[in-house]
């Protein structure tokens, strides 16, 4: 696939998409859709997202077991970052159900056929090297608040982050810091996968759109983020379990959302 393709569209001449304004009855319309969904094809969607909570587990482990306890927070804040790819099925799903098509599980990889399949990867690298980068950052803060040495045991570490100036810093700065790199995934991808799903438009023209969307609802959008970053701390409790409902349920109300933003 030529690197034009992949960025503009099949079609670089074909006028960029429309986005209209939504209010906040649009978001709660396409959480409810997206429940509908999640009701309509709940073992579909638990099977998709099964893999999401079990890695976050698997991560988990690799995090106490490699001494590096730190990054165990910025690796769960940081699903947040690639959410948005990993509902790539969940998406298809509700465009098959949206069209009265069947929406047995396998279609769910019918992505692969999309003629916008080359973009889709493009900017899901994208995503995937903004996950790398925030916990690169997320690792040189606690380094410039703690240095080097690892906290000996989970309460040491827990005081060093609670009960030192430098914790308080550290708490401060990362979140401030993890609020950026949400803010820039979200204002990109919002609308950019269901997009790219739905036409052939090309990566650029779908962040373009996605830009042009948060740019034309900026306060449904910042409660839209809210929410769904609300929705997966409490899908984290406990062990990352939550989000085998959570997930879905936010993957097909991201398709409903494409559809009530985009034209």
């Amino acid at each position: 696939m030529a690197l034009s393709n992949v960025i503009t569209g099949s079609d670089a001449a074909r006028p960029a998409p429309a986005v209209r304004r939504i209010d906040d009855g649009d978001l709660a319309a396409a959480l409810r859709e997206g429940w509908e969904d999640f009701s309509a094809m709940p073992s579909h969607a638990v099977f998709l997202v099964l893999i999401y909570p079990v890695v976050g587990l698997l991560l988990g482990r690799l995090v106490y077991g490699a001494e590096i306890l730190p990054l165990l927070f910025p690796l769960m804040a940081g699903f947040a970052l690639i959410g948005p790819l990993a509902a790539l099925g969940l998406y298809e799903l509700s465009r098959r159900r949206e069209r009265g098509l069947d929406t047995a599980a396998y279609h769910a990889l019918a992505i692969r056929h999309s003629p916008s399949f080359g973009a889709i990867l493009a900017l899901g690298l994208i995503l995937m090297v903004v996950f790398l980068c925030w916990i690169a950052v997320a690792q040189s803060i606690y380094v410039a608040a703690f240095g080097y040495a690892p906290a000996a045991s989970i309460p040491d570490f827990l005081g060093r982050v609670f009960g030192t100036p430098q914790g308080r810093w550290m708490i401060l700065v990362g979140n401030l810091v993890g609020f950026l790199f949400a803010l820039f995934v979200l204002t990109v991808s919002v609308v950019s996968f269901p997009l790219l799903l739905d036409r052939d438009v090309g990566a650029g023209v779908a962040v373009l759109t996605s830009i042009r969307a948060v740019a034309a609802n900026p306060g449904p959008m910042a409660l839209w983020g809210l929410i769904v970053a609300t929705s997966l701390v409490l899908g984290s409790i406990p062990f990352f379990l939550g989000l085998a409902i959570v997930m879905p349920v936010l993957g097909h109300a991201t398709w409903h959302l494409y559809r009530k933003v985009v034209v």
